[in-house]
């Protein structure tokens, strides 16, 4: 009878997972694989300076339940990272565990007690929005004779029109956009997800002058920098700033607010909710994987709330009698 072969050791579990398991068999993004491998990095550094083992000398006895609070704990305290932060890492290391735990039996119990180890609440906080007149003067900020400002104006219009994310919008090439008859952006979101966002006429009008001006091959980014390559988030970000700056000279509420590109995202959800458009159009609208998510924009709406409060009697007031606004409407409720 042959002899049990023997576990793959720690390196090797994680060779496989990182190089193997998330690429070839769950096909995720490269934007996982690297959060999932810059979780590792920290944690086998965590644990060269907490219990003086070097990465190749790791097992997975080493990951008890003790080892992965006291790595969260250092990321919270000595790092600075928020609960979010925290959870994304956690969630890391328990796909990990997951997939070892099947090569190797012997750990199973260690483990089981380490996937036992909570998330962490946490607050969450309302969604900061932009009404309709400083959206308004942000987009109408850039400078629409400059090269760059001509690039920023069709760039803020798509995100204020798509809803997309930040990663979404700047991975956008110049074939991702139809403008005929139909416009419309093909956007690539989270999860390999594809979804397909309409595009009105005035931003399709700004992305046909922009293409004019662009001159490029539909392969290239559609919002490049000066070198051709895609902008950055930090770029983004900074050229946002500026335009924000400039719109509060004639939007006074815009004085000292934080505006960030995840907030055009945010206004979007919530214009459109504010339009009548349902819920569940906008999760496919904003690539939400569940409806659920879109239901934090309901939350935030006051607008909607205040309507509710219109329909509650205040305590202590008489309720009006229903009277049927017609005989034939009398007639079919009592039917």
């Amino acid at each position: 009878m042959a002899e049990p072969r023997p576990a793959p050791s720690f390196p090797i579990l994680l060779q496989r997972f990182l190089g193997e398991h998330l690429t070839r068999h769950r096909a995720v993004s490269p934007c996982t694989v690297a959060a999932y491998r810059d979780t590792f990095r920290l944690l086998l550094l965590f644990v060269e300076q907490h219990i003086g083992r070097a990465p190749t000398a790791v097992t997975l006895a080493d990951l008890d339940a003790k080892l992965i609070l006291a790595f969260l704990d250092h990321l919270e305290h000595d790092r600075g990272n928020g609960a979010r932060s925290r959870n994304a890492r956690l969630a890391a290391i328990r796909s990990f565990l997951r997939y070892a735990v099947r090569h190797d039996l012997s750990a199973m119990a260690i483990i089981e007690r380490a996937l036992a180890v909570p998330m962490k609440r946490f607050d969450r906080p309302l969604l900061g929005h932009l009404n309709r007149a400083e959206m308004q003067a942000i987009l109408d900020a850039p400078d629409r004779q400059s090269w760059a400002g001509q690039r920023d104006r069709a760039l803020l219009t798509v995100m204020y029109n798509t809803g997309a994310r930040v990663s979404e919008v700047l991975a956008l090439r110049l074939g991702d956009v139809v403008l005929d008859t139909a416009p419309c952006a093909h956007i690539q979101g989270k999860g390999r997800k594809q979804r397909t966002v309409p595009l009105w006429r005035a931003t399709a009008t700004l992305l046909r002058q922009w293409q004019r001006r662009h001159g490029h091959p539909a392969a290239a980014p559609l919002f490049p920098n000066r070198d051709g390559a895609p902008m950055g988030r930090g770029n983004l970000a900074q050229r946002l700033t500026l335009y924000v700056r400039a719109a509060a000279e004639g939007c006074a509420s815009l004085a000292g607010r934080t505006v960030t590109p995840h907030t055009i995202r945010h206004t979007t959800a919530m214009h459109l909710l504010q339009s009548g458009v349902d819920i569940a159009v906008i999760a496919l609208w904003l690539g939400h994987a569940s409806p659920a998510t879109t239901h934090m924009y309901l939350e935030a709406d006051l607008t909607m709330k205040e309507s509710a409060l219109g329909r509650l009697t205040p305590p202590g007031t008489a309720a009006a009698r229903y009277r049927p606004p017609d005989r034939l409407i009398s007639f079919l409720q009592h039917l």
